[in-house]
């Protein structure tokens, strides 16, 4: 059974007990008013057939865990749909309708006077024996071992650890996403003809279709999509039926930002040509729209045509990002058996271990990316994110940001890092100041990050928790100040300020940083909130499988 997560103790109960220790706990302990066990939570979404037209009259059904008669209702003229559920518990939900299809979420959680809600996409069921419609088997795997059945708020994750641990799996899943990049579509603009000769050449040729298209394919490689729309446009008019101008159109207005004709034309195009392009940017453009789950289907479905390292990569990067890290293992760990020299593959599948609460395996797999290209710094910047989850990082977590160091000395984050890493491992039975050599390295190199880079608002921070360790309060103070500064929102600072204010009988500034701690946290947690629940979450089920092997 693969080791599991070392968390860290939960910054709250640390918060919670100095506070007691400095009498200021009731500047953070608002009385609580505890809600009622039975009141009330609320279900409720909407419905949508395979095209993504809302379901009207769909019949959805919810049934507690221990009940064996379900609750029912029907959809409204919108396709919605709303329970108020007496208790909260475990349930099932479903919905179907003759000549839509149907939708299960077998199980999910329903706490008592929440509000969740669950949108639902009903499919025919494929009947027994029944082929892929591409004419070519997919490369990846005959058919994936878990389905999407819905997306629900971001409310509660599950699972266990620590805030810092949420928060560092939500870093990390962003951070992959960020290294997608939507493939090359239909053949590129002339090859060496510059956008003057092609603008000569439509002043020329103005009815001409290759002309206006070349020079709209080019502007969108630059970036300038609203400046090529109206040439697009021109040779689409020319000849409606052109593959490659009319795909590069829906590009350009999707990168325009026009999201809803971009859709339109994608639709269109795939009604006559089922193609994993057109698919992946589909996909791309109902992420855009807030549609998730359409999305991570028709991610799904350009990868099943085409098994490229792209269309691998941002099919589990889409399901890592909603919080569906199973799934996401899954679809790395094929994509790093078929592309094993692709380094942002391996930072998937190390991302999604680390969100499954695999540490030990994360690890490995960034480590094996860092060896692809050891100059390359991101898979270090991976790890150095990593281990702020971490108690003690493991040998190969620190042997890695040495390594960073030693390639990139001038880089602040990489003296950072490394700075964090080895006042992690140093020896925890004797105080920091005891050994000299340790703490001298430390500061030498927090020293240098915060020289590198002067607004490192995190390395002013560790100096000030070293010299608060040495007892240099007034150094520390100094420090935490110089951090705030710079990013007035990191509570930490404003939390440590506090302590060592009270560490040298400053009693005013003390309760004025906390005050100041709390209102940071509050917004810092409400801010967190905001931005999770802009990401849906998927709900997904998971066939019988053994569980994920290293390879």
């Amino acid at each position: 059974m693969p080791a599991r997560r070392r968390y860290q103790l939960s910054s709250l109960l640390v918060i919670s007990w100095s506070l007691v220790a400095f009498g200021f706990l009731p500047l953070l302990s608002p009385p609580l008013h505890s809600q009622a066990a039975h009141e009330d939570a609320t279900l409720h979404g909407s419905t949508r057939d395979s095209e993504g037209k809302p379901v009207i009259g769909a019949t959805v059904y919810l049934q507690a865990k221990d009940e064996i008669q379900p609750r029912t209702t029907q959809t409204d003229s919108q396709g919605s749909y709303s329970f108020q559920a007496r208790r909260g518990g475990e349930y099932a939900l479903w919905a179907e309708k003759a000549g839509c299809g149907e939708a299960r979420v077998p199980s999910f959680v329903l706490g008592p006077g929440q509000t969740k809600n669950i949108d639902l996409t009903l499919a025919p069921a494929k009947p027994p024996g029944s082929q892929p419609t591409s004419s070519q088997p997919p490369a990846f795997f005959d058919e994936p071992q878990f389905t999407v059945s819905g997306v629900t708020d971001t409310a509660n994750l599950g699972g266990h650890g620590s805030e810092t641990v949420v928060r560092t799996r939500e870093t990390l899943a962003k951070e992959t996403v960020s290294l997608g990049g939507s493939p090359a579509g239909p053949a590129s603009a002339v090859p060496g003809t510059t956008e003057e000769a092609l603008r000569a050449r439509v002043q020329r040729e103005p009815d001409s279709l290759a002309a206006n298209h070349d020079l709209g394919k080019l502007l969108v490689q630059e970036g300038r999509a609203r400046e090529a729309i109206p040439y697009l446009e021109r040779a689409a008019a020319l000849n409606p039926g052109d593959y490659e101008n009319a795909y590069a159109l829906a590009l350009a207005n999707a990168d325009a930002g026009n999201f809803d004709l971009a859709r339109d034309k994608t639709q269109s195009l795939l009604a006559r040509h089922d193609k994993a392009d057109l698919h992946h940017l589909l996909a791309d453009v109902q992420e855009k729209l807030g549609n998730s789950l359409d999305a991570v289907r028709e991610y799904q479905r350009a990868a099943e045509l085409d098994s490229s390292e792209p269309y691998l990569f941002d099919w589990g990067s889409e399901l890592l990002l909603h919080h569906a890290p199973e799934p996401a293992l899954e679809v790395f760990t094929k994509g790093n058996h078929l592309f094993p020299h692709s380094m942002r593959m391996l930072l998937g599948l190390g991302a999604a271990y680390f969100a499954s609460d695999y540490s030990d395996q994360a690890v490995q797999r960034i480590s094996q990316a860092s060896d692809l290209n050891p100059n390359d710094p991101v898979p270090y910047l991976f790890l150095g994110k990593m281990q702020s989850a971490e108690n003690l990082p493991s040998d190969e977590l620190v042997e890695k940001l040495h390594r960073f160091i030693t390639l990139h000395p001038e880089s602040a984050q990489a003296n950072y890092y490394y700075a964090v890493s080895l006042w992690k491992r140093r020896n925890t039975t004797q105080d920091i100041s005891s050994d000299s050599a340790v703490a001298t390295q430390i500061e030498s190199l927090l020293n240098q990050a915060v020289h590198l880079d002067p607004k490192f608002g995190a390395a002013y921070l560790q100096l000030g928790i070293l010299h608060s360790e040495q007892r240099n309060f007034t150094q520390a103070i100094s420090d935490y100040r110089q951090a705030i500064q710079i990013s007035p929102e990191m509570e930490e600072a404003h939390y440590r300020l506090a302590q060592a204010y009270r560490q040298t009988g400053e009693t005013e500034k003390a309760k004025a940083e906390l005050q100041s701690y709390t209102q940071t946290a509050k917004e810092s947690a409400q801010r967190a909130e905001r931005e999770r629940h802009e990401i849906r979450q998927f709900v997904y089920t998971l066939r019988d499988q053994p569980p994920a092997q290293n390879q």
